[in-house]
């Protein structure tokens, strides 16, 4: 079957100014006659993709041009949706639950506007292009002569039939997947059969494991994937070694968490004969060993990321990988990427270089040795005196590079994060404070300074790869944050063009530190900010005021990191590209942007349900306990609080105040006591009592 490109078809399309034939527009491409049947296979196929919609007489128009929006469903509580457009910056369109038809939670669709009310999109599905999930994790209700299963996912409002035949061994109250075989329509239900039976309520592990499930998570990797993990060497060949920049005598360091298990950074200063410092950034070599489109890597481009819940991991690569052959572990040759700047005391970066390398890391240090180190821990001073000298230098860059951070106008959000603690079975003994130390922020520092070396780098090369990108906040989201903050007497000052640059949302964190609301700007400025995605355009990263960003330090657990591996070594010549037709492999990136960005907010998705959790299965034990909290949102059913000592949120429902009548004042954030006067904001100090608190909605009242 020969092969097509979209942009040809779709500037076609433009430019015609009409929807056109399948014929017509092989004329205007050029598409030869023994051709023409595959083209039009190509044309459905587009369709399928949903970047182009077949109208009357046969003829394609892409869907923005006849009132047709493509994106992903996002299910609200009431049962109707909003539809997010795949097309960055446009508007969300509102669809009633009675227009959805049988589309569901995450699903992609085709939506046509219809019309316009108050000042929002409205539309109803036209067709499916996607489902996001076939399988769904419910509780099996056992009749007589059927099964039903009901979806754990309050987003997934049906029940799903299930033949006798095909509900296996599942028993009455079972947590099981589901396979949906028949969707349904408007009017009757969907038809499934049961894959897999997870266990009954309370089963060890279940909980979790019923989290993995409902966001379609592999736990497992396919056989093939497997094997050629397997094949790969155990060692480092000398073979390779010859080819490669040999740093095995330099001091090296890993610095992670006491429990991580894959090393893929690792860090080196050394002093330089003119009074300047060469800095090496050292990351695992993964490019090396997953390559394009084998087996290793199309897994690796599915799961888009490691994904880290509350008490497992679930890896983008095999552990022979990830904790192996790739983890830069201390006493053995591993193969690395390596940015070598050079560099002042000062920060300033003169030069660099990026080699293929092979190292040997010298310790493998967690932060807490570190900044034990720093704080002056005889102890940890003893211990880490073979690397005394470089932890000293990486210390006091690591503080140059930060300063010039702040002075660009970088945000650095102080919000409290914890840690669930758990027992040898899985529950939840105690919620803890992540303390971000000074070891942190220095890792953190080199990781952003090599990143928007090699993002500078490739943007001036002009390379097809990827960048990670954050654009600037919507202007209604900027005033939406105005009012918010004028609460507590800040204003946001717009420049030339009216943009507000990053460097005054930073003065606003500033202003706000170490006050009561603290906690609460904090928040507020950080929802008003756009999602951090994935593109091939160097868009720049409004969040840390840089022109220039990617991501290549982690490419043991995010795909684009691995992406930017493989583009540098296609400009060294150390690796072919991957596809002979340039245009189809920035189409094929494109697709895998769109992809990375979609697998990282599954996985944040799914950490997040993971810890919120075991959150609430430890407050079960704090029921009638009184704490204190910050009021972080209020509507008109009540306000909001998250507690101090355990950064769990839950809501005051305005029932419970029984001292008044209360009114939602919108424009205050506040709920007010109609006779009393007394006042519920953002911001504000209460103390609290748990009244109840339900596992299966996860919520704390």
């Amino acid at each position: 079957m020969t092969d097509f490109l979209k942009e040809p078809v779709l500037r076609a399309l433009r430019e015609a100014g009409r929807p056109l034939k399948p014929k017509e527009l092989a004329k205007i491409l050029g598409v030869k006659t023994g051709d023409y049947r595959a083209f039009r296979d190509f044309l459905h196929a587009l369709q399928d993709e949903g970047k182009l919609y077949r109208v009357k007489g046969g003829r394609y128009a892409p869907p923005g041009r006849i009132n047709l929006v493509v994106g992903h469903l996002s299910v609200i509580r009431s049962g109707a949706a909003f539809l997010v457009p795949e097309t960055p910056g446009e508007d969300d369109v509102f669809i009633p639950a009675e227009e959805l038809g049988n589309a569901h939670h995450g699903d992609k669709v085709v939506v046509r506007v219809e019309h316009r009310r108050r000042g929002r999109r409205e539309g109803k599905v036209v067709r499916v292009l996607e489902r996001a999930r076939t399988e769904f994790v419910g509780t099996v209700r056992r009749g007589r002569h059927f099964v039903t299963v009901r979806p754990d996912d309050p987003r997934f409002r049906r029940d799903v039939f299930v033949p006798l035949p095909e509900a296996g061994d599942a028993q009455d109250g079972d947590k099981v997947t589901v396979e949906i075989e028949d969707w349904g329509s408007p009017t009757s239900g969907p038809v499934g059969k049961v894959t897999e039976v997870l266990g009954a309520p309370g089963d060890p592990g279940l909980d979790v494991l019923l989290i993995v499930k409902h966001n379609g998570l592999p736990t497992a990797f396919p056989r093939e994937v497997e094997e050629a993990a397997e094949a790969l060497p155990d060692t480092v060949s000398k073979a390779e070694i010859r080819k490669r920049l040999d740093l095995r005598r330099v001091p090296v360091v890993t610095i992670d968490p006491v429990t991580a298990k894959d090393f893929d950074d690792a860090l080196s200063l050394t002093e330089i004969g003119d009074g300047n410092l060469e800095l090496g950034v050292h990351i695992a070599d993964v490019s090396h060993y997953v390559r394009f489109d084998e087996a290793l890597d199309q897994e690796a481009r599915r799961r888009g990321t490691s994904v880290y819940l509350v008490d497992r991991v679930l890896p983008m690569l095999p552990e022979k990988l990830s904790n192996g052959l790739c983890s830069l572990n201390p006493g053995v040759d591993r193969l690395a990427m390596s940015v070598l700047a050079k560099i002042t005391p000062r920060g300033k970066v003169l030069d660099y270089r990026i080699e293929d390398t092979v190292i040997r890391s010298t310790r493998r240090l967690t932060y807490e040795q570190v900044q034990a180190y720093f704080d002056g821990d005889k102890k940890a001073r003893k211990d880490l005196r073979g690397v005394a000298d470089l932890l000293e230098r990486l210390q006091a860059l690591a503080r140059v590079l930060h300063t010039k951070r702040n002075r660009r106008g970088a945000l650095d959000f102080d919000l409290p994060e914890s840690r669930v603690i758990l027992d040898e079975e899985g529950l939840p003994v105690d919620i803890r404070k992540v303390v971000r130390m000074e070891s942190h922020r220095l890792v953190e520092e080199f990781m952003l300074l090599a990143n928007e070396i090699v993002a500078r780098h490739l943007r001036r090369v002009k390379a097809d790869t990827l960048y990670r990108v954050h654009e600037e906040p919507r202007p209604e989201k900027l005033e939406e944050l105005q009012k918010i903050i004028g609460r507590f007497g800040y204003s946001l000052y717009a420049g030339e063009k009216g943009r507000v640059q990053p460097k005054e949302l930073q003065r606003v964190l500033a202003a706000a530190e170490g006050k009561p609301e603290e906690q609460i700007v904090n928040i507020v400025v950080l929802r008003s900010l756009a999602r951090a995605r994935y593109d091939t355009s160097p868009l720049g990263h409004y969040g840390l005021a840089l022109k220039d960003y990617t991501h290549f330090t982690s490419p043991i657990r995010r795909y684009p990191d691995l992406i930017v591996h493989r583009t540098l070594r296609m400009l060294s010549g150390k690796q072919r590209r991957p596809m002979s037709d340039p245009a189809r492999y920035r189409e094929w990136l494109d697709d895998t942007a769109v992809l990375a960005s979609e697998r990282e907010r599954l996985a944040e998705s799914a950490e997040r349900d993971s810890v919120e959790l075991k959150k609430i299965q430890f407050m079960e034990r704090h029921v009638g306990d009184e704490f204190t909290g910050v009021i972080t949102g209020v509507e008109a059913f009540g306000f909001f609080v998250e507690l101090e000592k355990y950064f769990v949120s839950g809501l005051v429902h305005i029932s419970s105040l029984e001292d008044d009548y209360y009114e939602y004042w919108e424009e205050e954030f506040s709920l007010v006591g109609s006779t009393s006067g007394r006042r519920f904001t953002l911001g504000d100090k209460v103390t609290v009592q748990v009244l109840s608190v339900n596992k299966e909605l996860r919520q704390i009242d």
